[in-house]
């Protein structure tokens, strides 16, 4: 999903009109080419790089007149509803990747299941993949990802003596953060309601924030996985000064550790940007790594947001569209976008061409473990109640972890099930 704010992903969108779209399955210019529409994200290319893209496609493809247009984030999902469920959709959506459930459930989308192994679906990442498939059918094509790292302070580690290279497990980077707590200095700064990141740890734990069995959904919050995942995160917490009851936004963790002395926070690259704009002096001084697992042979898992390239079932021109999407997200043109734009590509085999970019390069390897939040269109409404932010803050403020998951677990069992 959007890249930009990882806090927003798997967020229904605000309300917003619908505006007209430009395609019809009569489509065509002047010399008799098809029209295809297209509709990417705000900040999913930069103009360069559809320049580019444009011009290769249409190279490769005289017959096809490509007409990208980019939409805005704010207002997104009433937008594209009303678009699949009319006679005049665009050929081409990006959505969220966690969106894809949503729409695909109203039948208005194309089903790809027959095409994922020309797309090369094998080497896909699972967190772009899973959710883009819904009732055992693949609606969304894998189109680039991000996720959450490490940021940590080169001159801290150094001057406490703490090698970050030598942190693969979980155990290590508990040993070297609390070795960072002293002296004035917080060994991580970590938000008490961080809850993609505690989800991580759910993962890495087997468990889940939710699983389904026989058509019904239930909460994992209270599961034994999910229990060590949560006394795990509380460890971590506890070594450093980040408030009990709010998220990374509030305030803006970039911003907290760039005015202090904070040796670590878990945050997308992009952070490291913000952190030396309100500090320059801490320009050179940030590196990155993934977040270390439970064994130092597999990075710990962590959410992925990013997007997913998707063509509704009304669209005039399913084979142009198809030719676009297998372009887009082909190899040539992923490896170009993921330098361009810092993302991690859509398959595991493609990692490599972000090695020189240190924070995509960690992201890269983490997002081979990565994971989505439960693959269901009711998700939506569990993070507009957030029982999980309400569950961890009672926690790390004394509550019983057992009593609280049960009732946050209970929460989401009634959300999930709902419409049932």
């Amino acid at each position: 999903m959007k890249y930009r704010s990882l806090a927003l992903f798997s967020t229904l969108v605000l309300s917003a009109g619908l505006a007209a779209c430009s395609s019809s399955g009569d489509a065509s210019d002047e010399a008799g080419r098809t029209a295809l529409d297209v509709w990417l994200m705000r900040d999913s290319v930069s103009a360069d790089f559809q320049k580019q893209f444009e011009t290769g496609f249409e190279k490769s493809r005289p017959d096809i007149d490509l007409k990208i247009q980019i939409q805005e984030w704010e207002g997104i999902g009433e937008k594209v509803t009303a678009a699949l469920a009319s006679n005049d959709a665009p050929d081409v959506i990006e959505v969220g990747n966690t969106q894809v459930a949503q729409y695909a459930q109203s039948g208005g989308l194309a089903d790809f299941s027959d095409r994922v192994d020309e797309l090369g679906g094998d080497h896909w990442l699972e967190g772009l993949a899973e959710p883009g498939s819904y009732d055992g059918k693949q609606y969304g094509i894998p189109y680039y990802a991000a996720n959450r790292v490490v940021i940590y302070r080169t001159d801290l580690f150094e001057k406490a003596g703490v090698d970050a290279a030598g942190i693969k497990t979980r155990d290590q980077w508990i040993a070297a953060t609390g070795k960072l707590d002293e002296d004035g200095t917080q060994g991580i700064y970590l938000p008490g309601q961080n809850w993609y990141v505690l989800s991580g740890f759910v993962w890495d734990e087997g468990g889940d924030l939710a699983v389904e069995s026989g058509g019904e959904w239930k909460g994992g919050l209270d599961s034994p996985e999910a229990l060590r995942a949560m006394d795990f995160y509380q460890r971590l917490q506890a070594l450093g000064k980040g408030p009990k009851d709010s998220d990374e936004a509030q305030p803006p963790q970039a911003e907290v550790m760039a005015k202090g002395q904070i040796a670590q926070i878990i945050a997308v690259p992009g952070g490291a940007k913000v952190i030396e704009e309100k500090n320059p002096e801490l320009k050179g001084k940030l590196g990155f790594f993934p977040v270390p697992g439970k064994t130092a042979d597999r990075p710990g898992a962590v959410f992925t947001g990013g997007s997913d390239l998707v063509v509704p079932a009304v669209a005039g021109h399913q084979e142009e569209a198809f030719a676009f999407i297998r372009e887009l997200t082909g190899d040539a043109w992923q490896k170009k976008l993921a330098v361009a734009m810092s993302y991690v590509p859509n398959k595991t085999t493609l990692a490599g061409a972000v090695s020189a970019d240190p924070g995509t390069a960690a992201m890269a390897a983490g997002a081979a473990n990565g994971h989505a939040t439960p693959n269901t269109p009711q998700w939506a409404a569990v993070e507009a109640k957030n029982p999980i932010k309400e569950y961890m803050t009672a926690v790390l403020t004394g509550g019983d972890a057992k009593t609280e998951a049960a009732k946050a677990s209970r929460t989401i069992t009634e959300t999930l099930n709902s419409d049932s």
